[in-house]
This record gives C-alpha cells, sequence and structure tokens, in this order.
C-alpha cells in the first residue's frame, strides 16, 4: 500500500515511492528505492521536504501515515472548493478565429526569446523593443481568447523544453495576473520577466542544462546559479523594468525558505515572486522532460495544494486554479456517456462545462468519430465524471487540440 509519511517518521528500511519535491526545479535525484541510512533521511530533509511517500509492501510500514488514497480525496476536495471562487476571464472571439493569431504569436515568442538569449550569451547589443511588443501581443491574445494560446501550451516536445516553458509561463503569468486585476504596467513587466526568467541559463554549462541523466549534488548546484544570472543580467539591461527583475529573480524562492537563490522566506518574497513560482511549478511539473513524465493538468493542480502553505502561497494557488480551471485545457475527462474528450475551452461561467472534443469510447473501447462538444449548450445532457490520465487510454490529447 502507498502510504504519505511526514519526514519526521521517515525510518530506515522504508521504501520510498516518490520524494514528492516536483517543485524543485530541475530536480533529477532518484526517487525510488529503500532508505538504507540516516543520512539519506538528513539529506531529504534539508531540501526542505516534509511529506514523502512508502510502499509499506517493499519496506517498513508505519501508523504516522496516511493512505495515497485519502491524500487524493482531501485534494480533490481542495480542488473542488478552489473552483468555486468567482469566474475568470471570459473570451472576446470565438476559439477558431484566434487561434489562428495566437499561432503565430506563439511561434513568434518562441524565436524572439531564442534570438535574444542567443545575443545576451555572445555579449551582443540587446534590443529589448520586440520582447516588450511580443509580451503585449501575448496579453492581446489572452484577453480576446485564453483558450487559444492555452491549447498550444499543451502541445510540445520535450526537447524544445527552456523556449516552450518560457512562453508557456509568459501566458499563465498573463492569465494570472490578469485573473488578480494588476495593472496594465505591472502586467506587462511580469510577463516580460516571464518570458525572460532563464535567461541566465546561457551561463550553465551545456553539459550540466543538457545533461539526460541525474544531476550530482554539485552539478546541481551550478544549475540553481541561474537564477541569479539572470536577475544580474537584467538589472543590467537598458529599458528593463524593476519588476521584471524581480519576477525572474525569484521563480525558484519558497516561502520555507527552502527555495533559491536568496532562499527568501515568507512575505520577503514580493507577490510577484509567489506568482511566477507558482505558473513556473505547474507547467514544468506537467511537462514531458527527458528525465520526467509529465502529470496531467488535473494532477498538477492537486500537487500545488499538497505543496501550498509550506512551499507555494495557499491563497494565491486557489486563485491560480481558479483562473486555469477545474479541468484546465488540455486535460482528458471521461463523460458520464464513457466518453473520452479533451478539453479545449473552458467554460468561465461553470467550470463543469468546458467545451470538448471526444474520440473515443470507453465502453465499447475503441475510437469513435471525433466531434466537438459544448457541455454548457442547452439540450446537452452529458457531464464529466473525472479527469482520467491519457496514458491509461494510450490516447495523444495534443492531436485533438487543434
Amino acid at each position: 500500500m502507498i502510504k504519505r509519511v511526514p519526514i519526521s517518521a521517515l525510518k530506515v528500511g522504508m521504501y520510498i515511492t516518490d520524494l514528492n519535491n516536483d517543485w524543485i526545479p530541475h530536480n533529477t535525484q532518484r526517487k525510488r528505492g529503500v532508505i538504507k541510512k540516516e543520512e539519506t533521511i538528513e539529506k531529504i530533509r534539508r531540501m526542505g521536504v516534509e511529506f514523502v511517500y512508502i510502499d509499506a509492501s517493499k519496506g517498513l510500514d508505519t501508523q504516522d501515515a496516511e493512505t495515497a488514497a485519502e491524500v487524493d480525496r482531501r485534494n480533490e476536495s481542495a480542488l473542488q472548493q478552489a473552483g468555486e471562487l468567482t469566474p475568470g476571464l471570459r473570451p472576446h472571439v470565438p476559439l477558431d478565429e484566434e487561434m489562428v493569431i495566437a499561432q503565430q504569436v506563439h511561434s513568434q515568442a518562441q524565436g524572439l526569446v531564442g534570438e535574444f538569449m542567443n545575443h545576451a550569451k555572445v555579449g551582443g547589443a540587446i534590443d529589448v523593443a520586440p520582447i516588450h511588443q511580443l509580451a503585449d501581443e501575448l496579453q492581446h491574445s489572452v484577453l480576446r481568447n485564453a483558450n487559444a494560446l492555452s491549447c498550444l501550451g499543451r502541445i510540445r516536445e520535450k526537447d524544445n523544453y527552456l523556449l516552450e516553458h518560457s512562453v508557456n509561463l509568459s501566458v499563465l503569468m498573463s492569465l494570472f495576473g490578469n485573473y488578480r486585476g494588476l495593472s496594465s504596467d505591472v502586467l506587462h513587466q511580469t510577463i516580460v520577466g516571464a518570458l525572460l526568467h532563464d535567461l541566465g541559463k546561457i551561463l550553465t554549462p551545456d553539459e550540466i542544462l543538457h545533461k539526460p541523466g541525474r544531476l550530482t549534488a554539485e552539478e546541481f548546484e551550478v544549475m540553481k546559479l541561474h537564477a541569479r544570472h539572470s536577475r544580474d543580467i537584467l538589472a543590467t539591461t537598458e529599458g528593463i523594468g524593476e519588476l521584471t527583475v524581480i519576477t525572474a529573480a525569484q521563480h525558484h524562492e519558497r516561502l520555507d525558505g527552502t527555495g533559491y537563490p536568496e532562499g527568501l522566506k515568507g512575505d520577503e518574497i514580493s507577490e510577484y515572486g509567489r506568482m511566477v513560482a507558482i505558473s513556473d511549478v505547474y507547467d514544468a511539473i506537467t511537462a514531458d522532460r527527458v528525465y520526467h513524465k509529465g502529470m496531467t493538468p488535473t494532477q498538477g493542480l492537486k500537487k500545488l495544494l499538497e505543496w501550498s502553505g509550506s512551499h507555494l502561497d495557499p491563497v494565491l494557488v486557489k486563485q491560480f486554479i481558479r483562473c486555469l480551471g477545474l479541468y484546465p485545457v488540455g486535460s482528458l475527462v471521461l463523460l458520464e456517456s464513457g466518453r473520452l474528450g479533451v478539453v479545449v475551452e473552458a467554460n468561465e461561467s461553470d467550470q463543469r462545462l468546458p467545451t470538448v472534443r471526444v474520440m473515443y469510447h470507453t465502453k465499447f473501447r475503441m475510437p469513435i468519430t471525433v466531434d466537438t462538444i459544448d457541455l454548457a449548450k442547452p439540450g446537452t445532457q452529458d457531464r464529466i465524471l473525472r479527469a482520467v490520465d491519457p496514458e491509461t487510454y494510450k490516447i495523444d490529447v495534443r492531436k485533438f487540440l487543434l
């Protein structure tokens, strides 16, 4: 049986199935196996981990634990409560109309961020005007219909993670900032900060940045320096605002001080640093990497809730969930009829009734004619039972998002 165990109850002889620390970016440490020495427990504690998951059938058991099923039920309840907050952005143009523009903006964004990083790497003159224009275009697309860029954010390749992550993070920050009512100037600066938050990786050695295997402790310390490098480069770049620097500098800080580069705690972390930390963790844990299989969107939201309070701001986490929805774009959901559908458009009036694209019937275990269904449309009887893992049915949701 899989159980969630507090670090205080962890003992030599227990079998860890999950260190429960995917909130640590770039973490490629081994996450499974029997604990053989006390030093391992202390190392886990120093990382800021408060709970781990163990398999009681493969190692020592403990009464001081919850089953994984109990934890999931609690997270699901918290997720439903977070979804009851006030509505977020409402689309102003149809999805198919905005998708044409969003594809152009998304492609341009990856190219421009890559070009900016290359210029900075060789020490060339940096023109920030195109980045500011790009931030405005991303923001305008989100305001017209946020579902378009959200769809594109789920269609990505693990070999192009660095650029796609930067663009996706800027979209998430745009959604989040709009939901929270940030002023135009503040929102613009945080979007630019999200676009350039990983700029410091140009100073990370390629053999560490692109290492397919696990990073050593020494290599991880080098990797962590990128946040400080991002801050320093942006702080000396003409045309970059203070909030942009703060957003980029604090995206890996954590409330309990276990983050980096400065180990800031609580109120030492700005509002924008807390926002970008949540957005960054969510995008990272739901992305496929060379060393990491991404969680589903719903699993990612539940993990944010599990890690809130200690590492992430709990109030902001709930607001972030509301602006993405109970079933974020790209989620695979099981309907009462037995059909499976990919969420392609959120419903801001009722999160339980998004627009889905159905393609498979679980009762007949076979593909069906692809059809797009607005669950909120009068006369539509089908409803969502729950989100499911695409791996269970061997479905590539990316094929059904456009």
